[in-house]
């Protein structure tokens, strides 16, 4: 018999009109939403107590519960790719990312990428949602990721991430200098003409990033960027937002300013810093 996990959640308010299989893929990010269309099909996942369609739209309101069997479901292969451990013990290990590092295989990116290095270093994570993994962060984002070895974590961790009870801080450096600290109450969604990247809009889903002065330089400041929500670049769609947008962003950015006066290294330093400097 496969291990079983069990899922008890609230689909929020502020989803209202969003579809089924959606709304549960932003709320339980540790799972593909293909898996939980398949849940949802068969009934292991169900709303109120019935079934439902994943393209059914939800209310606001619904509790979504089902034990679920997780059988392996990964395509990936196991690659001796170097990993960066922070931590480790029998359920949990602290990757440190490094930036050009994708997630998750996906189209453009069979291999090669943290689920392969994960599954060669621990085998047993193939039985496990995303080999372990529960959040993410983007290519270019450097920083650490935690990853679940057991079953009791991996459950551990979601019931923690549905709750909010996971703290996720960054550090951000941004182009221009803001006066004080502040937070972003802007809803993030797909942009309306280019579907390749995330915008600010009305019919976005809820998020909100919080972020603190650390240090002032001449056009650019140190932040500390604090997640209330885990929107699809969300932090670099809201520096972006306020005018202040990352340095090195290549999507959410614009040309780089140059401190007046500065030393010919300093200049090259940040016309060749070509990612998003980010760091969780």
């Amino acid at each position: 018999m496969p291990p079983t996990e069990r899922i008890d959640c609230q689909i929020p308010a502020s989803y209202a009109g969003m579809r089924l299989d959606q709304a549960l893929a932003d709320l339980l990010p540790a799972y593909s939403r293909n898996r939980l269309q398949q849940w949802l099909k068969t009934g292991q996942l169900r709303v109120d107590g019935q079934i439902r369609r994943p393209r059914d739209a939800v209310a606001g309101g619904e509790t979504v519960c089902g034990e679920l069997a997780l059988e392996t479901e990964t395509v990936a292969i196991a690659q001796d790719i170097p990993l960066d451990i922070r931590y480790e013990d029998t359920d949990l290990l602290v990757i440190d990312k490094p930036a050009g590092l994708v997630a998750h295989p996906a189209a453009g990116n069979r291999d090669g990428t943290l689920v392969n290095a994960l599954l060669h270093h621990a085998p047993e994570l193939a039985t496990l949602p995303r080999a372990g993994l529960v959040h993410r962060l983007d290519k270019d984002t450097t920083g650490l990721l935690v990853v679940a070895r057991s079953l009791r974590a991996h459950t551990a961790l979601v019931e923690q991430l549905q709750a909010r009870r996971i703290e996720r801080e960054y550090l951000a450096v941004v182009d221009g200098v803001p006066v004080a600290g502040g937070a972003v109450d802007a809803p993030v969604g797909r942009h309306p003409v280019d579907r390749q990247r995330m915008a600010v809009t009305p019919g976005g889903k809820p998020a909100v990033t919080h972020y603190r002065v650390l240090r002032r330089f001449r056009v650019h400041a140190l932040l500390r960027v604090k997640l209330e929500t885990g929107r699809t670049h969300q932090i670099r769609v809201h520096m972006a937002h306020i005018r202040f947008p990352l340095l090195g962003d290549p999507v959410y950015g614009g040309r780089p300013r140059l401190p007046p006066q500065a030393s010919p290294r300093c200049i090259e330093a940040i016309r060749n810093f070509r990612r998003q400097a980010l760091h969780a």
